[in-house]
């Protein structure tokens, strides 16, 4: 899976005062899924544009639609959801995990 997100302040967007609840989320199910090898990969447009342009999907989609489609979620180099972030239940479906493995245990 690969998340091409907008222009966030740093590569997870957790920057700053008001943090938003739902890039702290994703933040969280990235890392719990690279820390059980499952490989995903998380691009931000400030950072990484030339992933933008390089991605021909991506590209595509983003001539098409312009940012505000962002962010895309890709598989298997397909898009397979945009103009937000996925839930925990689809992104344990798509990468055959239990959805309450993507969150942090207290």
């Amino acid at each position: 899976m690969k998340i091409y997100d907008s222009a966030l302040c740093c590569p997870t967007g957790l920057c700053g005062v008001n943090i938003d609840p739902e890039l702290m989320r994703i933040a969280v199910v990235v890392e719990t899924l690279k820390r059980k090898g499952i490989p995903v990969e998380r691009y931000n447009l400030k950072d990484n544009p030339q992933v933008y342009i390089d991605t021909k999907v991506v590209n595509e989609c983003l001539m098409k639609e312009t940012a505000d489609v962002l962010p895309i979620i890709t598989l298997d180099d397909e898009i397979v959801l945009t103009k937000q972030y996925p839930s925990n239940t689809q992104i344990a479906e798509w990468l055959n995990v239990k959805e309450e493995e993507l969150t942090v245990k207290k």
